[in-house]
């Protein structure tokens, strides 16, 4: 597991693959991920050490010039987030009681908002979607007790409303089971 995460969003497809192969001979990084998204913007992330994640963000952004969205370094990030992002989490039917929603305005954000929240509530992180089909935005759900969704949400939420990338948080005390129906 990845001492730290690292993400470098940014506003050209040309520029990430350029900004990826800046980012990889920069430092030993782990490639996480590296993919187009939502309106033409690509995204790379990387894990290792929080040395070696620090220096391939900030190559990264060097190499991004003014095409950079926004970017972020974690250190000692949650070990839920990395499940959340692949989709990898089950939810048992006993687990579910409220619902908690922080949506941003950029998949970099949606990532630290979620360390945040996991870190801040005792909740199951269950997912992390980044900006696809979402017009580049993320979003992060967890679900646990009232007052633990409330306490991540309420994390998350300003983690992400520091960069002015916050677009909406929300928390469901009792949601239908609907809401979960690809998930249990």
């Amino acid at each position: 597991m990845a001492e730290a995460v690292g993400m470098v969003e940014v506003s050209s497809i040309a520029m990430g693959y350029d900004v990826e192969d800046a980012m990889l001979k920069a430092a030993d990084v782990q490639l996480l991920v590296a993919r187009t998204i939502c309106s033409g913007k690509y995204l790379v992330a990387v894990g290792g050490s929080v040395a070696d994640v620090t220096s391939s963000v900030e190559t990264g952004v060097a190499h991004a010039h003014d095409g950079i969205i926004d970017h972020i370094v974690i250190p000692n990030v949650h070990p839920a987030v990395f499940p959340a992002i692949t989709g990898t989490v089950d939810l048992r039917p006993d687990e579910i009681r409220a619902l908690g929603i922080i949506e941003t305005f950029s998949a970099s954000s949606a990532v630290e908002a979620a360390d945040a929240a996991v870190k801040a509530g005792s909740v199951t992180l269950f997912r992390v979607h980044l900006a696809m089909a979402i017009g580049g935005k993320g979003f992060v759900l967890v679900t646990g007790d009232v007052s633990a969704c409330h306490a991540a949400v309420m994390a998350g939420a300003a983690v992400a409303a520091e960069s002015g990338l916050l677009v909406n948080r929300v928390v469901i005390p009792g949601p239908r089971r609907e809401l979960f129906k690809e998930y249990i």
